[in-house]
């Protein structure tokens, strides 16, 4: 990711403190600045402005998932600058560093903003996508444990066709995922296996098709319908359909084949099922079939700070202090 030297060095200038409403970090504290941000840059005693425009450079260099994606190390340099912390007299809710900071941002073509939880984060303006390191395999914030917590009771609650709507739709789009159509139950007769369609386009703009099939309850390998769950041979079998089958592409105006499919399921997929599952994919098909269960879909979505659907969101009781009270 190249930026221009100008915003790059205006940039620096907020890491420094240079700039009004940032704090003013000295040689020691700039080091401590990259080393909370997990980078091993020890500054020189150079002149401090022009060192950190060198180390931002490398930064946007650094490996990251996509050309149009930030690094996760310049993430951290921006929460890092935003950290409300760090706050200086005249604006104690950093609002005005902020705008400082989207000011330079902004020439890039993105957009700094506070989360629900104070943190800051990063969007770009044209897709209005927000950038997260998004691990899925990272320990866990105490908010973030509290909203997957909530988020599994509605895992447990929700229909099929919420689960479709409100949460996997989201996810995939914040994914970077493209043109995601969903089924829905109404036109059954339809969906040849296809809960779900969409697309991804790589760097190179190649583009591939995925189908997701969805299943609200658990996968195993017994009977069909037994305790709420469902059979995965029968999955299966849906999934093979929907490989060879044709999807309409509107913007292409043409017929397309799915390139790979997705089974998720809102429960667990047992171990006796992925057995059997695995079996069947190194027969065949091994590389177009990918399956995710419950844990899955929670850690994504929780890592990629989507907003919980609203009817897992807790309710608040409006209580009047005068309820009650004789007079």
């Amino acid at each position: 990711m190249k930026w221009k030297s100008r915003n790059i060095r205006e940039l620096a200038k907020i890491v420094c403190g240079d700039t009004e409403y940032f704090r003013y970090r000295s040689s020691s504290y700039i080091t401590e600045f990259f080393q909370d941000c997990d980078l091993d840059y020890v500054h020189d005693g150079s002149t401090r402005w022009s060192w950190v425009a060198s180390r931002l450079e490398e930064v946007l260099v650094l490996p990251h998932s996509t050309p149009t994606v930030p690094p996760d190390a310049f993430i951290r340099i921006i929460r890092s600058a935003l950290d409300k912390g760090d706050a200086q007299d005249g604006d104690p809710d950093r609002n005005k560093a902020l705008a400082a900071l989207n000011t330079v941002l902004a020439r890039e073509g993105w957009e700094a903003f506070y989360d629900e939880h104070g943190i800051g984060q990063l969007r770009n303006g044209a897709t209005n996508t927000i950038v997260q390191m998004a691990n899925p395999h990272r320990p866990l914030s105490p908010a973030e444990v509290e909203r997957r917590e909530l988020l599994t009771t509605y895992l447990e609650k929700c229909s099929e066709d919420e689960l479709t709507e409100e949460v996997l739709l989201p996810l995939f789009r914040q994914l970077g995922f493209h043109r995601i159509t969903a089924a829905g139950h109404k036109d059954k007769a339809l969906e040849y296996g296809k809960d779900v369609w969409m697309k991804y386009i790589l760097p190179t703009l190649h583009v591939l098709y995925f189908g997701i099939q969805v299943k609200k309850g658990k996968l195993d390998s017994a009977g069909v319908g037994k305790g709420g769950s469902a059979n995965v041979a029968e999955i299966h079998n849906q999934v093979s359909m929907m490989l060879g089958h044709e999807i309409f592409d509107s913007e292409l105006n043409r017929r397309v084949l799915v390139d790979h499919a997705f089974i998720v399921a809102g429960g667990e997929i047992t171990k006796a099922a992925r057995n059997w599952l695995g079996n069947k994919l190194d027969a065949a098909k091994r590389s177009q079939i990918m399956f995710m269960d419950r844990n899955d879909v929670l850690d994504l979505f929780i890592v990629t700070n989507l907003p919980l659907p609203t009817n897992a969101l807790p309710l608040k009781i409006d209580i009047d202090p005068f309820e009650d009270i004789p007079f």
